[in-house]
């Protein structure tokens, strides 16, 4: 059974072009370097050679995964979910009770997290803990930190 990854259109394009690039830069330049390893001699003694085909196998499994991930793709929508509590790709606004200070999350698939840009997975412990919940709602969510409270404060698209 091969398990559905959920991503906005804009994310699928991204990943789309990121392979595009690999496949025809990537492997172009690898060649590359891999002939340039072999034109210094004897293979058997040759360190640049090495490196260069462990880069390129390192390569290869990036643009499998990548493969791999497109290959099970559902493109979602924040139009798709109401807006009355927490789904994926909703904007909220939390507040820590414990500190008192707020955060602002886009709710996303673990594919698409990424803590610099507020993009918090819906598979992880405070997104699981966030999951369905209304404005109002209060969560206590263990973390490696301890406990924290939160305040969903907004939900938004």
């Amino acid at each position: 059974m091969t398990d559905v990854v959920y991503m906005t259109k804009e994310t699928v394009m991204e990943l789309e072009k990121e392979l595009h690039e690999l496949k025809v830069k990537g492997r172009r330049e690898m060649a590359q370097k891999i002939a340039d390893a072999r034109s210094h001699g004897d293979l058997s003694e040759n360190a640049d050679y090495d490196a260069a085909k462990e880069a390129q196998q390192m390569l290869e499994r990036k643009i499998a995964k990548i493969e791999t991930t497109l290959s099970k793709v559902q493109i979602i929508r924040p139009e798709e979910f109401p807006s009355d509590k927490i789904y994926i790709l909703s904007k909220i606004k939390i507040k820590n009770i414990n500190t008192g200070g707020f955060l602002e999350y886009i709710m996303v698939s673990a594919e698409e997290a990424d803590y610099e840009k507020n993009k918090l997975s819906v598979t992880s412990p405070i997104g699981k803990a966030l999951m369905g919940k209304k404005i109002g709602d209060k969560v206590q969510v263990k973390v490696p930190a301890g406990l924290i409270d939160y305040e969903v404060i907004e939900i938004g698209k």
